[in-house]
């Protein structure tokens, strides 16, 4: 058709246009044919614009809430447990101090050192132990000398012990000082005598010691013969298998035992016997 053509031109008159166009309307003229028209924006500041808005923002906050509500589900409550223990810790420490206006507070306690070992103050050093004291030797009496003595006074002791009376203690002394002169000798004849201690050496067949006893007639070994506390008991115990030894004389007495071959001879010693006897038992 013309562009001329009265009826178009009516139709063109009949649609006015606006300065967006009309809304309605998809298609605009242009010369003789009608094409589409594209999408106008609408205007922000129109109703349905705003409704829109309105609506996705909306959307938008609920989505938000829910998956805000979501991720507390799922992730560990820390920020009320932490307030929780500061405000039990508050309490705690009102305690405290209410408690410690009722009371004192308790002393430290001062643990030791697991090293240290603790001394008392008053506990005194150990005592050194005494070393033994020997006994005093005795005042040589009657003309003897020491190692004499010293020899009487173990005969002494050992008569004591075994409880004689002190009439056997002067018969014993006397005997030792004639068969020894109260000296601890070994023999000639006896070699092994002279390992022991000894004051001096005898001849007189194997006799050894301050009594002068044999080995060989059963008075003991030569060891046991050497040693004066030996040798006195021995005599002891000899003369106590004398019948009737205590009414004899010493002379008598101490032959009973002996065998000597000068049975007479002990009675000169009778008087110094008794003088040591009474210094030793005084």
């Amino acid at each position: 058709m013309h562009p001329d053509d009265p009826d178009d031109q009516k139709l063109t008159n009949a649609r006015p246009t606006t300065l967006l166009g009309d809304a309605a309307s998809t298609e605009r003229t242009i010369g003789r044919h009608r094409a589409p028209e594209p999408p106008r924006r609408p205007l922000l500041g129109s109703t349905p614009v705003r409704v829109a808005l309105a609506t996705g923002v909306t959307c938008c906050l609920s989505l938000v809430a829910v998956a805000t509500a979501r991720g507390s589900e799922d992730t560990p409550r820390t920020v009320e447990p932490l307030a929780e223990a500061v405000a039990d810790r508050a309490n705690i420490a009102d305690e405290r101090a209410s408690r410690s206006l009722d009371r004192e507070a308790a002393p430290a306690r001062i643990l030791p050192s697991p090293t240290a070992t603790p001394t008392p103050a008053h506990t005194a050093a150990p005592k050194a132990p005494k070393k033994p004291v020997k006994p005093r030797r005795p005042r040589p009496v009657a003309g003897l000398d020491q190692a004499q003595m010293d020899n009487a006074k173990i005969i002494v002791d050992v008569g004591l012990e075994m409880k004689m009376p002190r009439r056997a203690l002067v018969v014993a002394l006397s005997t030792a000082m004639q068969e020894s002169n109260l000296y601890n000798l070994a023999s000639a004849v006896l070699p092994e005598s002279f390992e022991y201690a000894n004051q001096g050496s005898g001849s007189d067949h194997d006799s050894v010691g301050l009594f002068q006893q044999r080995p060989s007639s059963g008075w003991g070994t030569v060891a046991q013969l050497m040693r004066p506390s030996y040798a006195a008991r021995a005599f002891y115990s000899a003369l106590n298998e004398i019948p009737g030894w205590q009414d004899m004389s010493v002379t008598a007495a101490a032959q009973a035992v002996q065998i000597s071959a000068y049975p007479d001879a002990y009675a000169q010693h009778e008087d110094r016997a008794t003088t040591v006897v009474a210094a030793l038992t005084t």
